[in-house]
């Protein structure tokens, strides 16, 4: 994961940390090796454009070369638990060997960022605040793997 935005202390890192903990315990059972989190601080230029650029920069230099890149996006697909776990068993069973799920700052993604991402993901039309997107999405990976696993966890 990609993150423009730090998590402070509080109730959301310690979910988040929950979560990352749980997906990655369930990941190795998958097949999955490594689940990180590489966040950034939210730029400081003055334009909405100049900070999504800043940003997007530094987002793409912190991308493996062949990576299947997810993007948070209030206009992407949103994706029931389940397919989400499928699209998740594809890419394993395909061989991929780096994901990246990329999370924006509070001006959103620079078009390339965007462009070049192999789906947009959406939690729905509404705007989520960082600090709860990526607690959603650590949970929803983390329900991906126990799909994945057979195990009870998700119950439709």
């Amino acid at each position: 994961m990609v993150a423009v935005g730090r998590l402070k202390p509080g109730p959301e890192k310690i979910m988040a940390g929950d979560y990352l903990t749980r997906a990655e315990g369930f990941g190795r059972k998958c097949g999955v090796t490594r689940i990180g989190i590489t966040e950034f601080s939210e730029s400081q230029a003055s334009s909405p454009a100049s900070r999504m650029a800043e940003e997007g920069k530094l987002v793409a230099a912190a991308l493996p070369a062949r990576v299947f890149s997810i993007v948070l996006d209030e206009r992407g697909k949103a994706l029931a638990s389940e397919a989400f776990a499928d699209l998740l068993r594809r890419h394993l069973d395909g061989g991929t060997q780096d994901m990246a799920f990329l999370i924006g700052g509070p001006d959103g993604h620079a078009p390339g960022i965007r462009e070049g991402a192999g789906l947009l993901l959406g939690f729905g039309p509404m705007t989520w605040p960082h600090r709860l997107v990526r607690v959603m999405l650590l949970e929803q990976i983390y329900r991906a793997l126990t799909i994945i696993a057979g195990h009870p966890y998700h119950r439709a």
